[in-house]
């Protein structure tokens, strides 16, 4: 009889357990659906500029079921972005009730997945690699997730060169790539120099390699001075006069 009780009293617990989780908590359901609705908005403003096509999911965290406070009035409800500035990736939105008889303030963590098309390698880039259309493709990746940021056009990166080794099936990041050497060191330049009053160019000797518009040393093979010049296109070095 004892066991038989014990089983009767377990059932009913479990009853009343199964009872409780059914039964949804409608300060919870307020909150979830303020903060989706604000982060949803949110996001169609932040992507109003874009014109790359995106699609977006808003999650809100799991909330504490035992949180006790009254309903807001439906006019008395608001919502802001606590942080970070933009609603990408993990967010936090502050719920705001203010009314003349409710009056609370929580704090509602959430993420928000933007899918959109990235420059993705094809292949294994090694360092120094200029980067040519066969290289890259593009694809959908979750941006929020995306810490060190991401190219969403191949002509951002086509031409570039690849400053470390990136494998295959990577998003590309600007920090990933610099521009071509435009000038080798030991190429034979042309040095210009001019103002509003003269104009004058000289042969030179690059001493370095670097891009259009990096400073590099620079020998004028006329007269052996070493003058640092500024790149401005292949063998074309200008100097301030």
């Amino acid at each position: 009889m004892q066991l038989q009780a014990f089983f009767i009293r377990l059932s009913i617990a479990l009853t009343l357990t199964s009872c409780g989780s059914l039964h949804a908590n409608p300060l919870i359901d307020q909150l979830i659906g303020t903060t989706t609705a604000y982060l949803e908005g949110e996001v169609i403003a932040h992507l109003a500029g874009n014109t790359q096509d995106a699609r977006y999911e808003v999650n809100v965290n799991r909330l504490d079921p035992r949180l006790r406070l009254p309903l807001c009035p439906a006019d008395a409800i608001s919502a802001e972005l606590e942080s970070p500035a933009i609603p990408v990736g993990r967010v936090t939105v502050r719920v705001s009730c203010d009314s003349g008889d409710v009056q609370w303030r929580l704090f509602v963590p959430a993420s928000v997945d933007l899918f959109q098309q990235v420059v993705i390698s094809t292949r294994p880039l090694a360092r120094h690699t200029v980067i040519s259309s066969g290289d890259i493709t593009l694809r959908e990746r979750n941006v929020g997730q995306l810490s060190g940021g991401y190219l969403p056009k191949p002509e951002q990166a086509i031409g570039l060169r690849v400053r470390r080794p990136i494998p295959a099936d990577s998003v590309l990041s600007p920090n990933q790539l610099e521009q071509d050497e435009t000038v080798k060191r030991g190429d034979r330049v042309v040095i210009s120099a001019a103002n509003s009053r003269v104009s004058v160019r000289m042969p030179g000797e690059a001493l370095e390699s670097g891009s259009t518009g990096s400073q590099i040393r620079v020998r004028n093979t006329r007269s052996d001075r070493i003058v640092r010049a500024r790149i401005i296109g292949p063998g074309q070095v200008e100097v301030g006069l």
